[in-house]
């Protein structure tokens, strides 16, 4: 599978354009600001419905215009699949497969599998455990829609738990019965979710020790850990056995909307004591193990975004990382750079179709 066209109108700083791609390696170049990443992010468009990185979707609108529109051609099992998806402002988004509307975009979601590697990829080490969930979530959504509607089911029931529990504080009055029903809701939820995470996060970490190792010519020891506090006990039982503490805070302080991601090098938090590089390295690593997961799931090689993922590695990470993208295990990649002697030089090395685009 590969996008063959693109074609943007006033999507971010763009007020029209298109593309045609290679099917292989596509390099968009230039300065800063000139919207090298906003064509990657009209691509991840395509796949999920939304940006990579504006929450706000009227942001993506170009200033001064009321819509944007982008609309891509993908050559998917022999047949052109076109996606187009676009904005108008105060109305509602819309996502579309070969001119007929999606009603919900979760239905769209892996039909394009799709992975980026970003710079803002160090929230995922930089902030908190929210960011990492999703992480989990974003994989295990493209290969599982069952999973996708018990995640929506289990925060939805959490948001009711939660209006409970202020209603109480608010009130000065408890009732135990509703509170039970949202127990057992969200205990069935979250143990399959529990489980289902568990079960991922044991084949994915395996994968993600190869491409470190890979990458860094296994200098160092990274580790990266599961965890949940339904490791130690059942939801049911942590909820029950919290209650006092959530009336106080007015909010569920257990259940698997808690969990987490740990990151280590050589034993200690990688956040703390990982170079730039080594923290590049690991998130590379974490990203590349996420395409080659969606790979062997869905039986089908994902597009891959690199957007400006040269800058602070050395020469002998970056050949790692060009060595392994050269072969048949990755399909099309989209790369963004500001360097162009840097990114031909590296292109060159991989042997494989590229075109450069200079924006």
């Amino acid at each position: 599978m590969h996008l063959k066209k693109l074609s943007l109108f006033n999507f971010k700083n763009f007020e029209e354009a298109s593309f045609e791609f290679e099917h292989k390696i596509n390099c968009f170049v230039g300065k800063n600001g000139i919207g090298k990443t906003n064509v990657l992010d009209a691509i991840y468009h395509l796949a999920f419905g939304k940006s990579y990185f504006n929450t706000l979707s009227v942001q993506n609108i170009k200033h001064n215009e009321d819509f944007f529109v982008v609309d891509g051609a993908f050559e998917k099992q022999n047949r052109t699949e076109q996606i187009v998806c676009s904005l108008k402002k105060g109305q509602k988004k819309i996502l579309k497969r070969n001119g007929k509307l999606y009603e919900k975009f979760s239905d769209h979601l892996g039909f394009i599998p799709l992975v980026i590697i970003s710079p803002t990829d160090a929230d995922l080490i930089r902030e908190g455990s929210d960011i990492r969930r999703k992480f989990i979530d974003t994989v295990l959504s493209q290969l599982d829609h069952l999973y996708l509607n018990e995640l929506i089911q289990y925060q939805k029931i959490v948001a009711q738990r939660n209006a409970l529990l202020k209603y109480f504080a608010l009130n000065r009055v408890f009732e135990t019965t509703t509170l039970e029903i949202y127990d057992e809701q969200l205990a069935n939820f979250g143990s399959t979710i529990y489980q289902k995470r568990k079960q991922f996060l044991n084949d994915f970490i395996p994968i993600f020790d190869k491409f470190y190792k890979l990458i860094s010519n296994s200098e160092e020891n990274v580790h990266l850990e599961y965890e949940s506090q339904l490791g130690h006990s059942n939801l049911l039982s942590l909820l029950k056995g919290n209650i006092n503490r959530d009336r106080a805070l007015q909010y569920t302080s257990v259940g698997i909307h808690k969990d987490d991601l740990t990151f280590t090098i050589d034993g200690f938090p990688i956040k703390k004591f990982g170079s730039q590089g080594q923290q590049k390295s690991f998130l590379i690593a974490l990203k590349l193990a996420q395409f080659e997961f969606v790979k062997k799931q869905s039986g089908e090689k994902p597009i891959l975004l690199f957007d400006d993922i040269f800058d602070k590695l050395d020469e002998t990470r970056v050949s790692q990382i060009v060595s392994m993208v050269n072969n048949d295990d990755f399909g099309q990649l989209f790369i963004s750079d500001t360097h162009p002697e840097r990114t031909e030089t590296i292109v060159k090395q991989t042997h494989q179709s590229y075109k450069i685009f200079n924006l």
